[in-house]
């Protein structure tokens, strides 16, 4: 059976920390007063994480490795990808010490100039844009909050 292992052990992981968001996001209230409430978001972001692991594990099994590919190749994309979730879990440790809009910046242009090599200003526009679109869409029209550090952001 010829499989793809790094899309493998990536949609392992992803199962994993999407059951993990499902199990934190159960404990909160589902709906509030005025509408979703707490767990609303991470439950359905919990969802889509496990379903999306499964398509990726299942992708896994059905693809057939290219003869072309090489070890070095196939080691360099599997350490890009780890390199991107360790990203992602950095930043998630950081959002109660640095709040959500400076973490979700500093993960967007590192995933922008890491992992994609695109110029810093142009990966400090695209993490600045989407944490302000954030900050509207959940905060000021959800009335959501975000974690927040000692500057009020």
């Amino acid at each position: 059976m010829a499989g793809d292992k790094g899309n493998l052990a990536a949609g392992v992981v992803l199962a994993a920390f999407g059951a993990y968001v499902i199990s934190v996001a159960v404990k909160l209230p589902y709906v509030s007063e005025v509408g979703p409430g707490p767990g609303f978001f991470p439950l359905w972001l919990g969802i889509g994480l496990v379903l999306f692991a499964g398509a990726l594990m299942l992708a896994s099994f059905t693809s057939a490795a290219s003869e072309t590919e090489s070890q070095t190749q196939s080691w360099q994309m599997t350490m890009r990808s780890l390199s991107g979730w360790v990203a992602v879990m950095v930043a998630i440790a950081l959002l109660g010490i640095i709040g959500f809009a400076v973490s979700f910046i500093f993960l967007t242009v590192f995933l922008i100039v890491a992992l994609e090599r695109r110029p810093v200003l142009l990966a400090l526009g695209v993490g600045i844009a989407l944490a302000v679109v954030f900050q509207l869409i959940f905060v000021v029209a959800l009335d959501v909050s975000l974690p927040k550090a000692v500057w009020g952001f």
